[in-house]
């Protein structure tokens, strides 16, 4: 039976990543990343969107894809998590779609034992097209259909993450369908275009309306395939106050999760209890 404190603290880290068409080599940095923020204390770890592939083209992750449960990418990840024993919410990588020629974009989560235990599927497939920038998700993804929950236990605490991916951040009724978390998690390869205008009032938007605290985990730099992304990698808490942020480059950030803190910004703001539609 778990039991909550209202002092129950969890240190989480945001990794990010400048991600390259070499699949190996971007999960040995994953890898070296993942292990210094569990060095550092990190009980939960998070990797951006695409970390483990930024093909020169589209397609490219079509041919990397694996089955759910079988594959080199998810034996390493297995490993990375059991290794460091943390909790790794890793990124996002290309699972078998039912279509051939699509992947789903998918989120999975292992535990300190190595066991895949959380999967979300991408719901909302991102568009944007300008005279010189042009992105299409639906050519290459399937979309998922059922919102992503993470539950763990930490130290005898329940502690509940939404899962959503990049383009969902747009969605404020994802996030309210996921219902009451203490974090929202965020894996993202936000294009620097949108992100310099949209990312920190977005994110900080999803952490005030839903007074939780808000992760995420970013690409951020020029990209071999001359995509350039935004970064920022980000740890918001529940009163939408930045506590941590990575302007661009790889590395990585850490802030803690406070029940405490969760608490005090419901009960003195009691903006969901509120709630009439």
């Amino acid at each position: 039976m778990s039991t909550t404190t209202t002092n129950a603290l969890c240190k989480i880290a945001s990794i990010q990543m400048v991600s390259t068409p070499d699949l190996w080599e971007n999960m040995e940095t994953a890898h070296r990343l993942v292990n210094i923020a569990a060095e550092d204390g990190a009980q939960v770890v998070v990797l951006p969107e695409y970390f483990c592939l930024m093909g020169l083209k589209d397609t490219d992750k079509v041919g990397a894809k694996e089955i759910l449960g079988v594959g080199p990418i998810q034996k390493r990840l297995a490993d990375i998590a059991k290794q460091n024993r943390i909790h790794l919410v890793a990124g996002t990588i290309p699972l078998e779609a039912p279509e051939p020629a699509k992947v789903l974009n998918s989120t999975l989560v292992y535990d300190t034992l190595g066991q895949q235990i959380a999967r979300y599927d991408k719901i909302h497939l991102f568009g944007f097209q300008t005279a010189t920038e042009r992105y299409e998700e639906s050519e290459t993804i399937a979309p998922g259909n059922e919102p992503g929950i993470l539950a763990i236990q930490l130290d005898g605490t329940e502690w509940r993450f939404g899962l959503s991916i990049c383009y969902d951040l747009r969605f404020p009724e994802l996030y309210r369908a996921l219902g009451q978390v203490d974090c929202h998690i965020i894996p993202a390869a936000f294009t620097y275009t949108t992100g310099k205008d949209h990312w920190e009032i977005l994110l900080r938007a999803r952490a005030i309306e839903n007074q939780c605290y808000v992760l995420a985990s970013a690409q951020g730099g020029t990209h071999v395939n001359q995509r350039r992304t935004w970064g920022h990698s980000v740890i918001i808490d529940p009163w939408g106050t930045i506590l941590s942020e990575l302007p661009e480059g790889e590395g990585f950030i850490t802030g803690t999760l406070s029940k405490e803190k969760l608490n005090e910004v419901r009960s003195k703001l009691p903006a969901l209890k509120h709630r009439k539609l």
